[in-house]
């Protein structure tokens, strides 16, 4: 039976222009989080966004633990979606744990991305030897076993610190209510699969330029990241921003806004053959 890709993943296409800037959510969101962004960009570009099947408003029977028990199974999501829309060379804009997704995206179909923007990304996010994740293993288990026996108490603790912002207290509320929103099961085991994966030693294999976007203090992705970053993916460039937490996008969406189009209006380079 085919799939209907647009459908399982609540595919929404707004804007026109000839450039096709896909936005990826991360953990604990859905496609509603790029709201701000999306709004702006779509003025003069065509903008795709979708929910990872298990997220927002996707068809939660699609989701299986085999696909999905790896971030190879969001990876296909992208794909396929790239794939049902007929885009290529298009702009990934990847929150989070889509930066890794879309890293992984691109070396398995080149054609498909003529760039990366990576926010508030990291490919693991736990510490090993001299790498600085920002997590002990330790601190991982412990953060799933909160959600096993506290999904609110756990939504809690870490809505505030990834939206970190004072101005606007309504948008922690928001993030509090997304990260108890889906299925509990689905929930925590997109959670066990974010925070265990690691994704570095694909970094020299990304075909394309990217863009690292990283806030001054993320409690989820450390200074250390940006740098790790920009020295294993053969084409990258790291913006420090002003912003705070991990969810700019969110809490800081003009300076997102701004850092995405200064670098949409860098001249375009072909994908590595």
């Amino acid at each position: 039976m085919k799939i209907d890709v647009r459908a399982r993943n609540h595919v929404t296409e707004i804007g026109r222009g000839e450039r096709v800037l896909v936005l990826a959510h991360g953990f604990g969101c859905d496609q509603r989080i790029w709201r701000f962004v999306a709004a702006d960009l779509a003025r003069d570009h065509r903008i795709v966004l979708f929910d990872y099947v298990g997220s927002g408003r996707s068809d939660l029977r699609a989701w299986t633990p085999q696909r999905y028990g790896s971030l190879q199974g969001y990876k296909l999501d992208m794909i396929e979606v790239l794939e049902a829309l007929r885009h290529e060379q298009v702009v990934l804009i990847g929150h989070s744990i889509s930066g890794s997704i879309g890293a992984l995206a691109s070396i398995a179909r080149p054609e498909l991305f003529e760039r990366l923007i990576m926010v508030g990304p990291s490919p693991c996010f736990i510490n090993d030897g001299d790498y600085v994740g920002g997590f002990e293993r330790q601190d991982v288990m412990d953060m799933l076993d909160l959600m096993d026996r506290n999904m609110v108490g756990w939504a809690d603790m870490l809505a505030p610190l990834v939206v970190k912002t004072t101005v606007w207290p309504e948008r922690v509320a928001e993030m509090r209510e997304n990260l108890c929103a889906g299925d509990p099961a689905i929930v925590r085991r997109f959670a066990e699969v974010v925070f265990t994966s690691d994704i570095r030693q694909h970094l020299p294999d990304i075909p394309v330029p990217v863009l690292i976007m990283q806030c001054a203090d993320d409690a989820v992705a450390p200074l250390s990241v940006g740098d790790y970053l920009q020295r294993h993916i053969p084409r990258a460039r790291l913006n420090r921003m002003a912003a705070t937490g991990h969810c700019p996008h969110l809490s800081h969406p003009d300076e997102t806004i701004a850092l995405i189009r200064d670098e949409l209006r860098r001249p375009r380079r072909a994908a590595r053959p």
